[in-house]
């Protein structure tokens, strides 16, 4: 991981980057504003328009968390100027996603509509055109937040291998089985 640690991160023009003396780490930008904690052992420089981190020696867990700590913060950099975005396809007969505001309605083959209430921080967007399968599209400055709901609403209903029906990401290779036919 030190390796990951020891590169700077280039600040982008319209973000802005504060540590404070309890080594909190807040990054502004023009999509929004993003904290992260840091260990006090790791140690945070802004100069000439990049942010660099240092460790105190070359132990084990120093190594881990410079790199940890580097990832994390060039990830808040990355979110605040240009954003974070999953897709994901809903595969199945019947199956059906509409989006409310911040609460999401679906029909996933239960004997019950299921509804997911997302994070005010992210946006969603459904799209259902006839003779195609519905498409969720969702952004956020925060990839932490992005990738937790993304992940809770792949499990709500995850592919199954003989028909790869559910919900996956778009572009994402199922494995399918053969199926009982194929036995013979």
């Amino acid at each position: 991981m030190s390796r990951i640690g020891k590169l700077p991160i280039a600040l982008p023009k319209g973000v802005e980057v504060s540590v404070s003396p309890d080594n909190v780490l807040t990054v502004k930008g023009p999509l929004g504003t993003l904290t992260q904690q840091v260990n006090p052992e790791i140690t945070m420089k802004v100069e000439d328009g990049h942010l660099t981190f240092e460790r105190p020696s070359d132990e084990r867990e120093h190594k881990a968390q410079h790199g940890l700590y580097r990832a994390l913060a060039a990830n808040m950099v990355k979110g605040v100027s240009e954003g974070f975005k999953t897709v994901q396809e809903v595969i199945g007969v019947g199956y059906k996603v509409q989006a409310n505001g911040q609460v999401m309605e679906m029909d996933l083959g239960y004997s019950h509509k299921i509804f997911f209430e997302l994070a005010p921080e992210i946006k969603v967007e459904t799209v259902t055109e006839k003779g195609k399968n519905p498409i969720i599209t969702m952004t956020c400055c925060d990839k932490q937040i992005l990738g937790l709901a993304a992940a809770k609403i792949r499990s709500l209903r995850k592919p199954e291998p003989y028909k790869g029906k559910g919900i996956r990401f778009q572009g994402e290779e199922i494995r399918k089985k053969a199926g009982k036919a194929a036995a013979k």
